[in-house]
């Protein structure tokens, strides 16, 4: 699957579509600033899996701070079996810089 840009997630969760969120980065970083979803931080994914509860065909967007671990969680997602994971490209970053136009 393709990346998905940070308008795209900001208008589909304004028209209340409910979006599988996972957040790859530490438990520090997502409580000072996130927008919502599971966090699970990448260094314990492969081993909290079973945690997401998704199936492996649901979208899935792995989020992180720029985009770079949530490339990473997406490998690892794919390699597991998931079909639909998409990377927010730019991460949270590109998110905050959408939200100040």
């Amino acid at each position: 699957m393709t990346d998905i840009s940070a308008n795209e997630v900001l208008a589909r969760l304004q028209n209340g579509e409910h979006l599988n969120l996972l957040d790859v980065r530490g438990e520090m970083e997502y409580h000072t600033f996130n927008i919502g979803g599971k966090n699970i931080p990448l260094p314990h994914l492969e081993e909290n899996l079973d945690e997401l509860g998704w199936n492996k065909s649901d979208e899935i967007i792995v989020i992180c701070k720029v985009g770079l671990r949530s490339a990473t969680a997406k490998s690892i997602l794919e390699l597991k079996g998931y079909k639909n994971i998409r990377n927010l490209a730019g991460g949270l970053i590109a998110w905050q810089k959408n939200q100040q136009k």
